[in-house]
């Protein structure tokens, strides 16, 4: 069978192709599978960055130059499980983040790098089965700062970023990011829309600058049972305000597991005239900020969620380990995708 991904005109045509036929597989947590190798400040620091001003344990995005081949194994772990997509190791890779690291000057490399790290993966696993082409999405994520809501109890109108700051930040990011070789731009676990504007913004800028028809998807997180995001908005709310940007996928990952998330994930599919994701934390954590939630519970609610038509797109977000995507991969694989109104 011919390799779609050497004979597609361009990235949004490959994955419409795909999402035509199947369920789409995204991977599962980084950060978990980073924390169970429970690597030392020096493994973080690695040579280049052995005498840096800071301390450096925790900044997982740092392994893509410190440490390569643990990256890269995780992403393989990944797509050996079934994942069809898999997410670049960059949701703390801007300058804004970065800062808390003293790191603001390499974020262009961090994500090029990781975005060359994840394609080299997907290339090597989509020439084994050619037939099932791997994609990278280069992540972006909401950054350590919010725009719309005061860090000072004291202030309603005090900010510690404002929007053109963010948006440049976040310019720099994309810009590594496509020079990567990315397949679709994730703006992902998305608690304030004014931040996924910067972002949506900035994407824009460097895609208008560029040859490149990048698609865009974009994951809110419902942070709790009130059904709204951190800044506030409902669900309907939000995706009103991102529809403007025409993404080509919509969706919801992170804070909740796949059970509280259900009733939002049935409220979105009913709106949404594009292509539905979900990928839910492994249930909620426990008193230890651990994942309880087996492969088989996980897996066993998203059947739930292809079998009642609500999704294109499906994977895990924290606490879910290639395990879980495993057993999410078998357990669609018998159902249609979600089809958006025409």
């Amino acid at each position: 069978m011919e390799d779609l991904k050497k004979t597609a005109p361009n990235q949004r045509a490959l994955l419409s192709q795909l999402l035509e036929k199947r369920i789409l597989i995204i991977d599962g947590a980084m950060g978990t599978m980073i924390q169970q190798r429970q690597l030392t400040e020096a493994q973080f620091r690695g040579v280049r960055f052995a005498n840096h001003s800071h301390d450096l344990r925790g900044n997982n995005d740092l392994l893509t130059l410190t440490a390569p081949n643990v990256v890269e194994a995780i992403h393989n772990d990944y797509l050996e499980a079934g994942a069809d997509i898999i997410e670049t190791n960059t949701f703390n890779s801007t300058a804004v983040s970065q800062a808390d690291y003293g790191l603001e000057e390499i974020v262009f490399e961090m994500n090029q790098e990781a975005a060359r790290i994840a394609n080299k993966a997907a290339a090597n696993w989509t020439a084994r089965t050619p037939d099932r082409p791997r994609l990278v999405a280069g992540v972006v994520g909401p950054t350590n700062r919010t725009l719309s809501i005061s860090p000072d109890v004291n202030d309603a109108s005090a900010r510690d970023i404002n929007f053109d700051s963010l948006r440049d930040a976040y310019v720099e990011q994309v810009k590594g990011l496509v020079s990567g070789g990315v397949d679709l731009l994730l703006v992902e676990t998305i608690f304030d829309t004014l931040n996924a504007k910067a972002a949506i913004f900035a994407i824009q800028e460097v895609l208008d600058k560029s040859s490149e028809d990048i698609p865009v998807a974009l994951s809110v997180t419902i942070t709790d049972r009130s059904g709204r995001t951190l800044s506030g908005q409902t669900l309907d709310a939000f995706y009103v305000s991102v529809s403007h940007a025409r993404p080509f996928s919509i969706g919801l990952n992170c804070a909740l597991g796949a059970s509280e998330m259900r009733p939002y994930l049935t409220e979105l599919s009913r709106i949404s005239e594009i292509y539905v994701s979900c990928y839910p934390n492994a249930g909620l954590p426990n008193s230890f900020g651990e994942y309880d939630e087996t492969p088989q519970e996980t897996s066993e609610l998203l059947r739930d969620f292809a079998k009642s038509g609500f999704v294109n797109l499906v994977g895990g977000c924290c606490g879910t380990t290639p395990e879980h995507i495993r057993r999410i991969a078998e357990s669609v694989s018998k159902h249609p995708p979600r089809k958006p109104p025409i």
